[in-house]
């Protein structure tokens, strides 16, 4: 499983560099925070109970520090009295506390609320986190609070933790879910062929080999590339439906058995396989992404699609062939089949057909509809697609991570409980390289910086080291080095910590709240600037250099990497398709005609999301390479089918018809399988994995419509154009008897 910053932000990228190496290395922790609520937290009692938790979490593998003010009370204490000890009265609590503000500021935010920072290393394992919490809440009940005191264990890595687990144990049951409702649909619609659940576990296999190519590859796991396997289980289930169909076929007819398994890889393996390699073009797109956990989801895809293929060809055709052998053994208790059509049936449209399901029926009626009033369909087609696009192009970007996970998660309210009474969490980090720490000509600039940029209406304060050496000088920064370094000694190790590095990295924190949330990635990018510009206007002493970094900042470019290329990554996925089609046909007419109906449905997805008020996540912002991936693939095979009936002298319009008739409830099948999978995730209370799945859901839905009501016409005019312009004439009713006549 990858995580950390690395799935985010290359590691070749200067914002790596300055985040995770810079600041994550040398100042960044995590921390798990106690809050402590209850009428008066300045009481003697309280914090000798904060002191006997802290030196039980305190000594705990993976603990960096524990910071609390029952920590700086006994620094305090033992800077002026040589005894690190917690005073006996409440008298003397309060008088400490009143007596430091700048020091006890974040720690005894008011008289009603303490917090106790538990200090982690950003690259601690979630393993580890996790038995830290585990620590800390046994820690909290060993510890003897008064009983009048409410204790919440919350703060980022709790609320991480907790909501990965959900969405676990979530994403677990919808997955079952998701395979019982593929299970119905496969039963129901695809009921013409014997051993109709058979797909599912041939798709199943194919993740297996996935996962084990992954291993082998090192390819990690993250939470975007975690979506892949429903797509996986879409794709392979209709690999496995088309192979499964073809030797179906193949075997009701009569001669040889034997070929049927030659006839069936002859035709169907090479569709597939163009079929997998334009779905394979259309994933190409998100290796575009700088992000480094969309360009794993890109390999995972890839290597997905190809191991469900190799196992729907080698396993899926052989265990078909297999049960029709041992069904003609052991023959079941309903007799004999049916008497299979004879050859001239097969070849022979004239002739009498076999009895038409449901599913056929109304795909003929489909057909009948598109083409008659072929002229209509393509032009409001053509009219909502143009609309779509426009209207994508207003769709909202959701950036708030908080949005994606229920709200009523216990942990995230515990957490917007511990907002709501430090006003925010959210910094940017300047990290400011100097010659000397104790220069006072930087910290002057330090002072006059931030007292500057706290006027701005979203920077809430600002700290650095600057105020700790003002507290303890009478509120004033002294003139030489050698006073400042007197008061560097007096200050707290972990307060100290904090903010500077050696004796050549000082660290500049502005707290501005809620600003993410509130002003967005829009806001954060402006306020960013502005900063920016004010550290050239406001220009810091020779030798000092300011980077900005921080939470935010990545956040900014990853979202924006996430979602403002998902237009990029949809149109070169359509290019990417378009030139491999041209490569495989070198015709302009069948790569036309297999990428034009997913370019229209590119169009349908923006005014439909627009329409339903869905925002784009980083989840749902590759839908526009899935959709191409996937519905690419439906043109394809249709289109293979299409041309082979062709070449046995069908005209275009028998040829339409015959392909929709052969493997149009193959297609169907496999569309329905996927949407009904993905149904499943429309009921997760997780907005970003329901929303996720009412897009595909819709998204395939939309790939359906224009596999069976655009494409057909579309292939017809087009196709019966180039005829004309050739100067032939379509056969006639007899031509179906002509075997082998190419007429392209």
């Amino acid at each position: 499983m990858g995580s950390g910053t690395e799935t985010f932000v290359s590691k070749d990228s200067k914002l790596y560099q300055s985040y995770d190496h810079l600041y994550s290395n040398i100042f960044g922790t995590e921390s798990i925070v106690v809050m402590v609520e209850g009428d008066e937290v300045k009481s003697a009692d309280l914090m000798k109970a904060v002191d006997r938790f802290e030196q039980q979490i305190g000594s705990t593998e993976g603990v960096v520090g524990v910071t609390s003010p029952a920590t700086v009370i006994k620094e305090i204490n033992y800077e002026y009295t040589g005894r690190s000890r917690i005073p006996e009265t409440d008298a003397e609590i309060k008088a400490l506390i009143d007596g430091y503000p700048q020091i006890f500021s974040k720690l005894v935010p008011d008289d009603t609320h303490m917090l106790i920072s538990i200090s982690m290393s950003m690259s601690t394992s979630d393993e580890k986190k996790k038995e830290i919490i585990t620590v800390a809440q046994e820690a909290v009940r060993f510890s003897d609070f008064p009983p009048s005191y409410n204790i919440i264990v919350t703060g980022d890595p709790a609320y991480n933790i907790e909501m990965n687990e959900a969405m676990t144990s979530s994403m677990g049951s919808l997955l079952l879910l998701a395979a019982f409702f593929m299970l119905i649909v496969l039963s129901l619609v695809f009921r013409h062929v014997r051993w109709k659940l058979l797909p599912l576990p041939i798709v199943l296999l194919g993740i297996v080999y996935t996962f084990g190519a992954m291993g082998f590859l090192q390819i990690p796991l993250s939470m975007v590339s975690m979506s892949a396997f429903p797509v996986l289980i879409g794709l392979g289930i209709d690999y496995a439906i088309q192979f499964h169909n073809r030797i179906e076929e193949e075997l009701h007819k009569e001669g040889n058995k034997s070929k049927a398994i030659i006839s069936t890889i002859k035709h169907t393996g090479p569709a597939v396989l163009i079929a997998l390699t334009m779905t394979a073009l259309g994933f190409f797109s998100l290796f575009t992404s700088t992000v480094p956990m969309i360009k794993d989801f890109g390999k995972l895809l890839t290597i997905g699609i190809i191991m469900c293929y190799l196992a729907a060809m080698f396993v899926g055709v052989i265990t078909v062939y297999i049960f029709d052998s041992i069904s003609k053994k052991y023959p079941s208790k309903k007799g004999k089949q049916e008497s299979k059509p004879t050859k001239k049936d097969v070849e022979d449209v004239s002739s009498t057909k076999p009895k038409q399901g449901v599913i056929e029926h109304l795909l003929e009626k489909i057909n009948n509809f598109s083409i008659k009033n072929n002229m209509l369909v393509l032009g409001i087609a053509t009219l909502l697609c143009v609309g779509g696009i426009i209207a994508d192009e207003s769709v909202g970007v959701e950036t708030d991570t908080k949005a994606f996970v229920p709200p009523d998660l216990p942990a995230l309210i515990d957490l917007y409980h511990l907002k709501d009474i430090t006003g925010g969490t959210d910094t940017l980090n300047l990290i400011i390289n100097v010659e000397n720490t104790a220069d006072p000509e930087v910290l002057k600039w330090i002072d006059r910086f931030s007292e500057h940029e706290t006027q701005r209406r979203y920077i809430l304060g600002a700290s650095s080291i600057v105020p700790l050496v003002k507290e303890f000088n009478g509120g004033t920064i002294p003139d030489t080095k050698d006073e400042i370094e007197a008061i560097y000694d007096k200050i707290p190790e972990s307060q100290k910590d904090q903010y500077m590095y050696g004796k050549s990295m000082l660290l500049l924190n502005f707290n501005i709240g809620n600003a993410v949330d509130d002003i967005k990635t829009e806001g954060i990018k402006e306020l960013t600037s502005i900063i920016q510009k004010d550290i050239q206007w406001m220009q810091a002493p020779p030798g000092v250099t300011v980077t900005i970094t921080g939470n935010p900042v990545v956040f900014i470019e990853v979202l924006g990497a996430l979602t403002d290329g998902r237009v990029l990554m949809t149109y070169l996925g359509l290019f990417l398709v378009l030139l491999g089609l041209l490569v495989v046909y070198k015709d302009w007419i069948k790569a036309l005609a297999a990428i034009i109906p997913m370019f229209i449905v590119t169009g349908w997805s923006g005014l439909v999301m627009k329409f339903l008020g869905i925002d784009y996540t980083p989840m749902t912002a590759t839908m526009g390479a899935l959709v191409i991936g996937i519905g690419c693939e439906y043109s394809v095979l249709m289109m293979e089918r299409y041309f082979e009936e062709k070449n046995y002298g069908a005209n275009p319009l028998q040829a339409i018809y015959r392909t929709s008739d052969s493997i149009g409830a193959a297609i169907l099948a496999s569309g329905s399988t996927v949407v009904g999978g993905f149904a499943a995730l429309m009921i997760s209370p997780f907005p970003v994995v329901s929303d996720f799945g009412t897009v595909t859901v819709i998204d395939i839905l939309l790939v359906l419509v224009a596999t069976f009501l655009v494409f057909p016409p579309l292939i017809v005019l087009m196709d019966t154009w180039r005829e004309k312009r050739r100067g032939m004439k379509a056969p006639q009713t007899k031509a179906n008897n002509v075997k082998g006549a190419d007429i392209q």
